[in-house]
């Protein structure tokens, strides 16, 4: 063994000592050579517990806001020792301009002071430790009042009833419609009165309408905020006119206008909510008038208290009374005269509110 001598090194100075071999003339062993080109190991931090996030219930579905309103998610996770803790919207960094994110140790924090729509889409919480990840994903939707229909227009007027179209709205709110309001007005108080509500066809014929009144009509495009702010209102009156008089002519003889039922405007398919009465409407044609029954999965259902059931005119309606989610399936309105019988069916599914 070779004697270390100490040196006294000045202050401020830095010593530096070389490792020398007896060999280093000839050049470091082989064995040395390949120690010296392998990489150094890196320490990892001893992971006590695997990250893991714990995703509210209510946060596994669509989370949907109002424009406007605040968002703040808090969202919980395990990890020893803490975890690294990120955020991405659509797969892109989030904008700091208008998303705040508080890390602590046990939790991560999302927060929009006030909502738009363009803060929609699908938000990835990660979180690492080492090479260990947990990911969730949440999908958020920032909704509001639709627009209104683009137009409505009075097709036709005949006896105590006016035909109407309209168009749907550019701008749905960014969500589904629920439906269509129609209103009326007469000229004589010009008050307005709801017709139907959440009416999913773009045309519908309004009877028992007032002889001698004219009448103007306006349409609301509806979604879960609620009504669009304004409604196109008709450029033209429906006028209803008094009958004319009929002079019977001796020896003429009356045409014969008797024929089987005929549905001139189907059922339509509809998609409700629960507890929100929910109307159905068709209109048919036939002479002598027919017997109005309507079927649900098939089975009679006149006279059951759940639904009312109207026939005028031609235009058959059934209301559904505050529908749960056994009140689905296939509706039938079926028309039968001695001359033959006509059925028309659409589908009813009833969701649960958001």
């Amino acid at each position: 063994m070779e004697a270390v001598t100490a040196l006294e090194v000045p202050s401020g100075s830095t010593l530096k000592v070389k490792e020398t071999h007896t060999a280093d003339a000839e050049g470091p062993p082989a064995s040395s050579r390949q120690e010296s080109s392998s990489p150094i190991p890196q320490l990892l931090p001893h992971i006590e517990e695997h990250p893991k996030i714990w995703l509210p219930r209510t946060l596994r579905q669509t989370y949907i806001r109002k424009v406007g309103d605040t968002v703040n998610l808090l969202i919980p996770f395990q990890g020893k020792p803490k975890p690294r803790a990120t955020w991405t919207h659509d797969g892109c960094a989030l904008d700091a301009s208008r998303v705040s994110v508080r890390n602590g140790e046990q939790d991560s924090i999302l927060f929009i002071r006030e909502a738009q729509r363009a803060d929609s889409g699908r938000y990835q919480l990660s979180v690492q430790l080492g090479e260990l990840e947990a990911t969730a994903t949440i999908d958020i939707l920032v909704i509001e009042r639709p627009g209104p229909p683009q137009s409505i227009k009075l097709v036709d007027v005949w006896g105590s009833n006016a035909t109407l179209e309209w168009t749907p709205p550019q701008d749905t709110g960014n969500t589904a419609l629920l439906g269509y309001t129609l209103q009326k007005a007469d000229t004589k108080s010009g008050l307005w009165f709801t017709v139907l509500e959440r009416y999913h066809r773009t045309s519908f014929t309004v009877s028992n309408l007032i002889v001698g009144n004219s009448y103007a009509f306006r349409v609301f495009a509806e979604n879960q905020c609620g009504l669009s702010e304004t409604a196109p209102i008709t450029a033209d009156l429906a006028h209803i006119q008094k009958a004319a008089t009929v002079c019977k002519i001796e020896g003429f003889v009356q045409r014969d206008f008797s024929e089987a039922p005929k549905f001139t405007q189907p059922l339509a398919d509809c998609i409700t909510v629960t507890g929100y009465d929910t109307q159905l409407f068709c209109c048919v044609r036939a002479s002598p008038k027919p017997k109005i029954i309507w079927l649900k999965n098939k089975m009679d259902i006149q006279g059951n208290p759940k639904y009312r059931a109207l026939s005028h005119l031609g235009i058959c309606s059934l209301e559904i009374r505050k529908p749960g989610p056994f009140d689905g399936g296939i509706y039938t309105c079926k028309a039968v005269n001695p001359l033959g019988e006509a059925s028309v069916d659409c589908r009813v599914d009833v969701k649960a509110p958001h």
